[in-house]
């Protein structure tokens, strides 16, 4: 059959759960062709196709039949398009031979053959309809109020009619539905039709004598489903035994859904143990947290599985003495499977787009089908723990899809997602190839959160390309953020819009550190004498720290370049300086970073090799990771931290080395690249440009020369804002800005609950 359908107050109308049946019905019968009809302009039906929860229209006319497009590729389907082009005499003949009519007003909207205008019904008159009969079009006249001009015979039934004789549609086998006096077009060409509740009264009164219109009393999709059971659609099966039913709530009130576990899952003497994560991840323990209290929740993640289903073990607990009700819900992956989702095509295609590198990135449509998968799977899990009602926290771009799929599944839920990677502007994010269905799929969430209000405004203006946007408000970004002071700063941010129906809350939340994870470290006597030897060690020389992770977005190439320069330019230093790089290796399978060690490895021997001398070596070069604890006493005694990232979503190691050396009142200067999340948050560092080797050169050189005075007092500036902005304040801070979302959208909802009563 083919469901010829109007959109604003019809397929797009009706109660969540009629239009979850009806969506779920035309995308599980592919012999339903689905067939939008709207007065909308091509460029406005083109945001609905990024909203995942609406399934993809075979066809699209548009422009009040002015338009005939495939849905799926939106290119014209000819020689339907072609014959109604032959018809229009072109908007500037149009325009001009109208102009000298009163009362017109050029509506402002897209528009493709056809010119529309607000107007009353007395600047109607018998000269402007016969000015437009003489170019040869229709003048439609509706709802007192618009007016539009298109080609002679051309609406949205006479269009319908060829597309459907073109396709061989059995006329028996259409039905069309409508709300509104534009669609009675649709209804004049013999057709199945449904009139769907709260329709305008004239296309009631219309159609009240047509014997294959059913005038259905619920409105929207509710109004649509009445017509399939009325005319017997599905023959005596019904909706009932044809649709899916919303998935059954688990027991879990709050899901956090992360692609790593709560434990590492290690093989020792050929058998699968679980042990408490190893790696200094602050945002582990803290999103446990939440769990402490005993009530009941669940924690989504991936295992590594490659047997058969049924000897995978779905559920685990995850620490039965501490978080007695939590457990671990897990997504079983193949190694082939993670490979391609998360090391190759996360890391591949998305990193470098993300941290504006999108010349480095590698786009393959294969992967995505794979990227898609497994958001299901991890949706799929969610939906099947998650209570009535329940609060489902979402992190990071690897599972950007993942709200697309659980909203479908589960209407009834609040989803959160927190974004803690960079977020680019339009013109970087845009060159993603599946950038609509990304921002479609965030779109689902209620609140999402960023590091930084530049990164939120980011998001904002890559939606706004995509799909209409309403700002609903705006927040200051001071005194929380540096506004003009850096890079990345800004003075306002976006804090919610509306997306058709949708409030969504957006939030501004860097992710804090977990001080108590340093100031043990700072107490072990073994660190204790770390620290004195280092200070043995470099007793003649200033200490500059560089530690980050192997990534061509951390700098490292352009702090070396930086560093030589630094020695060139100012040979008083030669002897009294020493740049101590600690570089954590890249997993074995992300090939794409080998080049980049190779050239690292060259610029450090090329450095040694030109200004070594005799009991000095201008760097130490480390290529592994060093343990946490002992990283803290490098942090502690260290004159200078260097860091600079191209982009970065944040930077935690610059918070690190802010929290030890305020631990120990430590008189270490910050020199940190603008271009981080953190230059935006910590006063006190010395910010500078990574790209300008001058401005870098110039900012070490200002830091190694700085006071101990002044550098004490701006330690103690950045200090207070990592002791207070902790881990644990990030996680609360996110969380309640989550229940006040809930909050107002219950207010939201029963207000519209009373200002429009359902139909009965």
């Amino acid at each position: 059959m083919l469901l010829a359908t109007d959109l604003d107050g019809t397929f797009l109308a009706g109660d969540p759960d009629s239009r979850l049946k009806l969506y779920q019905l035309v995308v599980s019968h592919p012999e339903i062709k689905l067939v939008f009809v709207t007065g909308r302009g091509l460029e406005l039906v083109l945001p609905l196709l990024a909203d995942p929860t609406l399934p993809e229209p075979d066809y699209i006319i548009c422009d009040v039949g002015g338009t005939l497009v495939d849905g799926h590729t939106q290119q014209a389907v000819q020689p339907i398009q072609g014959e109604i082009d032959r018809l229009w005499p072109g908007e500037r003949m149009v325009e001009e031979a109208i102009a000298d009519f009163a009362g017109l007003q050029r509506q402002e909207v897209p528009q493709e053959r056809r010119c529309s205008y607000f107007c009353e019904e007395e600047a109607v008159t018998d000269e402007l309809r016969a000015a437009v009969e003489a170019l040869g079009c229709d003048l439609v006249y509706s709802a007192n109020r618009f007016l539009d001009i298109l080609p002679r015979g051309v609406n949205k039934g006479g269009t319908l009619r060829k597309l459907a004789e073109q396709l061989g549609e059995d006329e028996a086998h259409v039905l069309v539905a409508g709300d509104s006096l534009n669609d009675l077009a649709l209804f004049q060409q013999g057709y199945t039709g449904v009139c769907v509740g709260n329709s305008e009264p004239g296309l009631i009164q219309a159609t009240e004598n047509s014997t294959r219109v059913l005038h259905a009393r619920a409105p929207g999709c509710g109004g649509i489903l009445e017509a399939f059971e009325h005319f017997g659609y599905l023959g005596n099966k019904g909706i009932a035994a044809e649709t899916q039913e919303v998935l059954e709530p688990g027991q879990s009130d709050l899901v956090i859904v992360y692609h790593r576990l709560p434990y590492e899952e290690v093989i020792e003497d050929g058998r699968m143990v679980r042990r408490r994560p190893t790696s200094p991840n602050g945002i582990i323990p803290t999103l446990l947290s939440f769990f402490a209290d005993g009530k009941p929740g669940s924690w989504v993640a991936w295992s590594v599985h490659e047997g058969k289903a049924s000897q995978f073990e779905t559920h685990t607990e995850v620490d039965a003495k501490q978080y007695p009700h939590l457990v671990a819900a897990r997504v079983p992956l193949t190694k082939k499977e993670v490979d391609i989702f998360y090391k190759r095509f996360s890391k591949e295609a998305f990193w470098p787009t993300l941290h504006t590198f999108w010349e480095r990135a590698n786009f393959r449509e294969d992967h995505w089908e794979v990227f898609l998968q497994v958001n299901k799977a991890f949706a799929e899990r969610t939906a099947a723990e998650a209570a009535e009602g329940a609060t489902i926290w979402i992190h990071d771009y690897n599972l950007w899809m993942v709200p697309a799929f659980l909203r479908e599944m589960r209407p009834d839920v609040t989803i959160a997602f927190f974004h803690h990677t960079y977020f680019p502007s339009a013109d970087v994010f845009n060159v993603l190839p599946w950038r609509k269905q990304i921002i479609g799929s965030l779109m689902q969430c209620d609140v999402i959160g960023f590091h930084i209000p530049r990164q939120a405004e980011n998001f904002v203006d890559v939606a706004r390309g995509v799909m209409p946007l309403e700002v609903l408000s705006r927040s200051s970004c001071a005194p929380r953020f540096l506004t003009y002071g850096c890079a990345v700063g800004l003075d306002e941010m976006t804090s919610e819009i509306k997306v058709y129906d949708r409030r969504i809350r957006l939030v501004a939340h860097p992710v804090g550190l977990d001080l108590n994870r340093v100031k043990q470290a700072l107490d072990d006597p073994a660190i204790q004498a770390k620290m004195a030897q280092l200070r043995y060690e470099f007793s003649n020389t200033k200490l500059i720290l560089s530690v980050e992770r192997l990534d061509y977005t951390k700098g490292i190439l352009e702090k070396l370049e930086a560093y030589e320069r630094l020695l060139a330019e100012h040979d008083e230093l030669q002897g009294k300086i020493s740049l101590f790089m600690v570089c954590v290796p890249a997993a074995r399978e992300m090939t794409v970073y080998r080049k980049l060690q190779s050239q690292i490895e060259q610029a450090v021997g090329r450095i040694n090799g030109r200004f070594a001398k005799v009991g000095w070596t201008p760097i130490q070069f480390f290529f592994r990771a060093f343990p946490f604890e002992e990283l803290v006493a490098y942090y502690a005694i260290a004159d200078m931290m260097f860091i600079t990232p191209l982009r970065d979503g944040l930077n935690l190691v610059a918070k690190e080395y802010i929290a030890a050396q305020g631990l120990t009142n430590g008189s270490g200067v910050l020199v940190l690249s603008e271009f981080t999340g953190a230059a935006a948050e910590l006063r006190g560092a010395v910010l500078a440009n990574p790209y300008d080797q001058h401005e870098m050169v110039n900012a070490c050189y200002f830091a190694l020369s700085m006071s101990k005075t002044e550098a004490r007092n701006r330690i103690r500036e950045a200090f207070d804002i990592v002791s207070h902005y902790d881990i644990q304040q990030w996680g609360e801070d996110f969380f309640a800005a989550v229940e006040d979302m809930q909050g107002k959208l219950l207010e939201f909802e029963e207000s519209e609950g009373d200002s429009n009563p359902k139909v009965a």
